[in-house]
């Protein structure tokens, strides 16, 4: 299979990651008419798809480790079983997240959820395997967190909106759930017969599907948004277009998680993780720079996103830098 030999190739790992991470998000914006739930079963059967042909393609090339057929053959059931539910937890507090950011807007939902499981992923998957200079590690975690504060901030000046108790209880559900399907990631491949990064991705998508079946048609049925229900015969009338977009953007997500596991091998699952939440500082960019999400904005947002961007850079560096030390 294809792991990096070095930590120049790791790094390539987990910086494409924060790319893909920050950009599936772009495939929403371009189905503006479709309904989130019936968006979601395309997000879904993209990210098993892709992780199929990962584990068909990158999984089985190279002279490095197992193959993705005899690694399968090998791993044991329970490391599998720790993959699955990963993408179960995974599926779970994404859900939740969207329903924060409607009870409570992006400003809160965004650095309460994403923030804290920042911390609670960096923090629990260096307990699962201490890799990397703990200081620099967690002082670059720090500086992640600092931006998405002032990130929130500059959306919080923008939106002007309040956020309810409802909102902010989410919003923490979701950040401790977010924060705890990489450390099961993480377990599942450490120790005797465990899954490789290949086959721990295709298991942790199937979780997310297999989770996504019953959850999901409980969003149609009762909406979070505030909406009316709806049901598949909206699904199977929406525009083509519209499909093949939710499945590109559950794809470029699953190139992103392969590639982020693949990288843990080589540098600690802390140091990917961490490295990988830099997706924030490409959503951010995104919004700024392609969708003109703060136009006319106060001018005070833009010191705020300044100041994200700063902080951002700085502590990436710090957790890029924590391997070598």
């Amino acid at each position: 299979m294809f792991e990096p030999q070095s930590y120049g190739w790791a790094l390539v790992c987990m910086g494409l990651t924060m790319l893909c991470w920050g950009s599936w998000a772009n495939a929403r914006k371009l189905t503006p008419g479709f309904r989130f739930p019936l968006f979601y079963w395309d997000y879904v059967s993209g990210l098993l798809a892709a992780t199929v042909v990962l584990g068909l393609t990158l999984g089985t090339m190279g002279s490095t480790g197992l193959g993705l057929t005899d690694d399968l053959a090998q791993a044991a059931t329970g490391k599998l079983a720790l993959a699955v539910a990963s993408g179960v937890d995974f599926n779970v507090a994404n859900l939740l997240l969207v329903a924060a950011i409607e009870a409570a807007g992006l400003a809160v939902a965004f650095p309460v959820g994403i923030g804290l499981a920042l911390v609670v992923g960096a923090v629990s998957s260096y307990v699962v395997a201490p890799a990397g200079n703990a200081v620099m590690l967690f002082g670059g975690v720090g500086l992640v967190l600092a931006a998405i504060v002032c990130d929130a901030a500059a959306y919080r000046m923008r939106e002007r909106e309040r956020a309810t108790r409802r909102g902010i209880g989410l919003s923490l559900a979701a950040g401790l759930m977010m924060g705890t399907f990489y450390p099961l990631v993480a377990r599942a491949m450490r120790g005797e017969h465990a899954a490789g990064p290949y086959s721990a991705a295709m298991f942790f998508s199937l979780g997310v599907a297999l989770c996504a079946l019953p959850t999901n048609g409980a969003l149609m049925r009762w909406p979070i948004d505030g909406g009316k229900p709806t049901t598949m015969r909206a699904y199977g009338d929406a525009p083509m277009r519209w499909h093949v977009w939710g499945a590109v953007g559950g794809a470029v997500w699953a190139v992103g998680a392969t590639l982020n596991f693949v990288a843990a091998g080589r540098v600690g699952p802390a140091v990917s993780y961490a490295m990988g939440q830099g997706a924030t500082m490409v959503t951010a960019a995104w919004g700024v720079f392609v969708w003109r999400e703060f136009g006319g904005a106060p001018r005070g947002t833009r010191w705020l996103l300044g100041a994200m961007f700063a902080l951002f850079v700085a502590g990436l560096t710090l957790v890029a830098l924590a391997p070598l030390h």
